[in-house]
């Protein structure tokens, strides 16, 4: 499908930095290209910021602080509604534009817009709901008070994968708690980020507060504004290895950090479980995103009396999705987001093979332009197979055997990541002794979506820190200060 058979015309999205409510050119004179991941063809450039850009995005962001922390929750509030009755109104628009840039299927881009505009409306309800304490000290010697302040200028550091919703999940909290911020998006998917910031602007958040930069060096620009003393606040989702990277550097100055890093999902189906929910279930959790998702089921463990019948359903369901351009509205699973990734999927899949896993459907990368990668189940996966601890971020599903419930809970819990697990089961008491003993930090339990803005989303162990979404996503971004009183 060639650009000019979108429905909609993208051309005034500005590519330059935004910083201090302008949009301004790199100090290095140097433009990123960004790519059409369904046709491999080049959509148009951004700026590439350098670390001079960056700091004065923090300039930029100290600058407007003081003001924007003394406006009143109330105000705040009603610029983050706004922004959420503007996305609202252009669904279709910024659905196009992820699917574009990101080559998601188009209902999976108009499921993550509609997802990502809910954190505007969920934090615009939050801003009002900094509510302190007041108690009486146990030794009835003083009052404590305690109440939320903004922790301050944040860097905000988003993925590709989902690039309206990573972004609104960071700048929502941040604007109601009271901070000022720098997102620094991925250079795959930029344009969401720009259009977010134009919308934003129209909402009615001043200059300074939300800016927005570029760039092929995000190592070296991320580090700078880390090492700034007016930074205080570092919120990244990525991958572990670039999370731990990010907290070594933001220990030098102290740095609040919140992370959302990799998963590896198990996803387990109990005999007793309704087949056809389960296959329901295993499908959103696997295909989610195609497959281009933290929370996505890798590991599919199956109960031995089950496993043929689930597999021959679940597989059938696979073979039936149909594979196109992402922007295509007939599409249900479009490309990877670039050819490292497919190649990197295509590796996974080789070496379980290699190793004596059987490919039950799919198992090559599609021929011609773009970067397609045929939707695959696995089946008879040896414990050795590298994307049993690998994320495998694409269409590729491993379906494991288990015969008894301490087994799957430990076949489960084998991986150094902990963010979500899924459990199928019609015995209740069944699915919350098992959730409980999951090492995650969040559980579906006969369901194959958790995320809700309402909710707190996040992981334990090497899957990361803190908590995005609920109440619990704006004390991420707000300090708690106590006072020690009498009267």
């Amino acid at each position: 499908m060639a650009i000019q058979e979108l429905k909609n015309d993208f051309s005034s999205i500005s590519t330059d930095l935004y910083i201090n409510g302008n949009w301004v050119q790199s100090s290095s004179g140097k433009r990123i290209d960004v790519f059409d991941p369904s046709t491999e063809h080049v959509i148009t450039s951004v700026a590439d910021a350098s670390i001079e850009d960056g700091i004065k995005a923090v300039d930029a962001a100290s600058n407007a602080l003081p003001g924007w922390s003394q406006t009143s929750p109330r105000a705040r509030a009603e610029i983050l509604r706004k922004a959420f009755d503007l996305m609202s109104s252009r669904i279709d628009w910024f659905a196009e534009l992820i699917s574009l840039e990101n080559g998601k299927a188009l209902s999976d881009a108009k499921g993550e817009a509609n997802y990502a505009a809910e954190f505007f409306r969920w934090y615009s309800e939050e801003a009002v709901r900094a509510i302190g304490e007041v108690a009486l000290s146990p030794s009835g010697s003083n009052r404590m008070l305690v109440q939320y302040q903004p922790v301050g200028v944040s860097v905000l550091v988003t993925p590709w994968n989902f690039p309206a919703a990573m972004a609104t999940r960071k700048i929502g909290p941040a604007l109601a708690a009271g901070c000022t911020c720098i997102l620094k998006p991925a250079t795959e998917t930029p344009l969401t980020a720009y259009a977010m910031a134009a919308l934003l602007e129209e909402a009615g958040v001043p200059p300074g507060v939300v800016n927005v930069i570029t760039t092929s060096k995000s190592g070296v620009v991320v580090d700078a504004m880390l090492h700034d003393p007016r930074v205080r606040k570092l919120s990244f989702t990525g991958s572990t290895e670039v999370g731990r990277i990010l907290l070594k550097q933001a220990a030098d100055q102290i740095i609040n950090c919140s992370m959302e890093l990799g998963g590896n999902a198990p996803f387990v189906v109990f005999e007793d479980a309704d087949i056809d929910q389960a296959v329901e279930g295993a499908m959103i959790a696997k295909m989610r995103n195609g497959g281009e998702a933290c929370t996505a089921a890798n590991r599919i463990y199956v109960q031995k009396s089950i496993y043929a019948s689930f597999a021959e359903k679940f597989s059938e369901k696979m073979k039936a999705l149909k594979v196109g351009n992402g922007y295509n509205p007939t599409t249900m699973l479009g490309p990877l987001v670039n050819a490292s990734s497919r190649n990197k999927v295509a590796s996974l899949v080789s070496d379980a093979v290699s190793k004596g896993a059987k490919i039950k459907t799919g198992g090559n990368s599609v021929d011609g332009s773009g970067f397609f990668y045929e939707p695959t189940v696995l089946t008879d996966i040896p414990s050795n197979a590298d994307l049993l601890q690998e994320e495998i971020f694409g269409p590729v599903a491993a379906i494991i055997q288990f015969e008894t419930e301490a087994e799957a809970i430990h076949m489960a819990n084998d991986t150094e990541y902990g963010l979500v697990a899924y459990v199928y089961t019609q015995d209740l008491a069944r699915g919350l002794r098992v959730s409980e003993k999951l090492e995650c930090g969040m559980v579906g339990l006969n369901r194959g979506l958790v995320s809700d803005p309402a909710a707190p989303f996040g992981g334990t162990k090497q899957s990361g820190l803190g908590r995005e979404g609920g109440h619990h996503g704006l004390l991420e971004f707000m300090e708690s200060k106590y006072i020690a009183t009498n009267w």
